[in-house]
């Protein structure tokens, strides 16, 4: 049988095997008895520094001969299944279109291909390749292309933000994100830390990764394809137009552009698309020497390398609104992100 236990206590220079060892001690048997073993979260308790905890959430599997103690940090695991799809009774006309290969597009087109539906994927700018080297173009010489750049081109404005996996939502489906983004390269320890970050060096064959495994499942994917024009009928959308001149019949479109598409916006504007508008937060950046914040946060422990750089959040509460950083890039630097001339865009 396979359990979940919660709030093991470990110190920093704990190992693995000590960690079994205090998993075991929690279900008063053996270590031995341990067939199957894996950290399931991994967090930090800093509130007695210099005496830092790492917390971890583990899933193990032992014999179903054992009794095991029933308290509130053991559970029996339940096998679930994340995302399943119903299939719908109306005729699909050509096949499913994505429009955009950043996160959003990408991971619709990978449940799409999963799925036998074969996507059409258009991605207004570059491939992974091409798009890093325009993008070291415009931070070395200043020549940005408005088409291919921090913000568009496949992976999105994420692949060049250090694949900061952060989100203050509890679904089943952020295990499906992760889950695909470590079969696809990531490193495996995004499935537990408490605010993975898979790195943008990595981030980038992970995105490749992903859009050959669409491919090699019947998916396409064509890069330098912009959205220009839909076409309707009954208003019912019945086809798409490319780059002012090809066209892709269909009547099922995920359009997944991103926030910084603002001629696409103003053409589906122009077309009739009703909009509905969303609460929004608007950022400004707080930028602190790394040592201050570990020093901070861990105390004389900071020395210590399992720690890695201290992560940290504020808050602050006025007319009863909060205002809240939302993200942080621990050791980061700030990148030029424009996509459109005479503007000014930064990111971590």
């Amino acid at each position: 049988m396979k359990l979940i236990i919660n709030n093991i206590r470990a110190s920093v220079d704990d190992d693995l095997n000590s960690l079994k060892y205090k998993s075991a001690k929690k279900l008063n048997v053996s270590s031995n008895s341990i067939n199957g073993f894996k950290i399931v979260k991994e967090s930090i308790d800093a509130r007695r520094k210099p005496n830092i905890s790492l917390v971890y959430s583990v899933m193990v599997e032992i014999n179903s001969k054992y009794k095991i103690p029933v308290n509130s940090d053991i559970r029996l695991l339940e096998e679930t299944t994340c995302i399943s799809l119903n299939p719908g009774d109306k005729n699909i006309v050509g096949r499913p279109v994505v429009v955009g290969f950043g996160p959003s597009g990408m991971f619709a087109a990978l449940v799409l291909a999963q799925n036998g539906y074969k996507p059409i994927v258009i991605e207004r700018g570059e491939s992974m390749e091409k798009r890093t080297q325009m993008v070291n173009t415009f931070w070395k010489d200043n020549l940005l292309n408005t088409e291919t750049n921090v913000q568009f081109g496949e992976g999105g404005a994420g692949t060049f933000s250090d694949g900061k996996l952060t989100t203050r939502i509890n679904d089943a489906r952020c295990e499906k994100v992760l889950e695909e983004l470590y079969k696809h390269g990531a490193p495996e320890e995004i499935l537990y830390k408490n605010k993975p970050h898979i790195g943008t060096d990595i981030l980038k064959n992970v995105v490749v990764n992903i859009r050959r495994k669409i491919e090699e499942l019947g998916g396409e994917v064509f890069f330098n394809s912009k959205l220009t024009g839909l076409n309707f009928n009954n208003n019912t959308i019945s086809g798409i137009e490319i780059n002012d001149r090809d066209i892709i019949d269909t009547n099922i479109l995920i359009i997944a552009i991103g926030h910084s598409a603002r001629d696409t916006f103003e053409m589906m504007l122009q077309k009739g698309i009703q909009f509905e508008q969303k609460p929004f937060s608007i950022g400004v950046r707080i930028e602190h020497p790394q040592e201050i914040i570990n020093l901070a946060q861990y105390g004389s422990a900071s020395i210590a390398p399992r720690l890695g750089p201290a992560d940290y959040q504020l808050f602050y509460k006025t007319n009863g609104r909060t205002v809240y950083s939302f993200c942080m890039c621990p050791g980061g630097i700030v990148v030029a992100s424009a996509s459109e001339h005479d503007t000014i865009v930064t990111n971590g």
